[in-house]
């Protein structure tokens, strides 16, 4: 039987849970140049649908052809950690799982050697939403364009190489562009 106590306790929890989850989101906000937004773009040799990776600047572009694409805000690889040339999208996996490579575990046992197994997709997966796999010719390069359960990310170069995204906006890219896209790394 519900006691008294257990109903306020539990009233109070769902009461409180919205209210909790606004402040929470209050706290990261996004600067307006981040947002996707469609801008001119020098195509250059570039087809439309290719995905340009400009790290200096933090933005990811999908090329839209006649001098547009559609631009995102994006956390890249720290220093001596990036990807630079082409690559290909080789695969794509929603809620992928994620498993640190040997090298992260060797620069950071502390804070990686406990996921030497892996971990599951979801909120709390580093890979976040939805995660496209570079490959060049037949091999994994093990740099992502991903999601992220750290959106204080995005505009900073923190991560250990692969290309962040805001999960929402992972998810449009995710749907956009097929298996097979080109990508080159500025």
């Amino acid at each position: 039987m519900l006691d008294r106590r257990r109903f306020v306790t539990g009233l109070g929890a769902i009461v409180m849970s919205p209210s909790v989850a606004l402040a929470k989101s209050k706290e990261f906000k996004l600067d307006p140049k981040y947002e996707p937004q469609k801008v001119l773009f020098d195509d250059g040799d570039y087809a439309p649908g290719t995905i340009v990776v400009d790290p200096e600047n933090r933005f990811l572009y999908l090329t839209e052809g006649n001098g547009i694409a559609t631009r995102y805000g994006v956390g890249v690889g720290q220093a001596g950690l990036e990807l630079k040339g082409t690559a290909y999208v080789a695969r794509k996996a929603k809620w992928p799982f994620w498993r640190p490579t040997r090298e992260m575990i060797r620069r950071s046992p502390g804070k990686y050697a406990r996921y030497a197994k892996g971990m599951r997709g979801g909120p709390n997966n580093p890979l976040g939403a939805r995660a496209l796999y570079l490959y060049r010719g037949n091999r994994d390069t093990y740099y992502r364009i991903h999601g992220t359960n750290q959106p204080q990310s995005i505009g900073h170069a923190l991560s250990n190489g692969c290309v962040r995204m805001l999960n929402a906006h992972v998810e449009q890219l995710y749907d956009r562009v097929p298996v097979g896209t080109f990508v080159v790394i500025l």
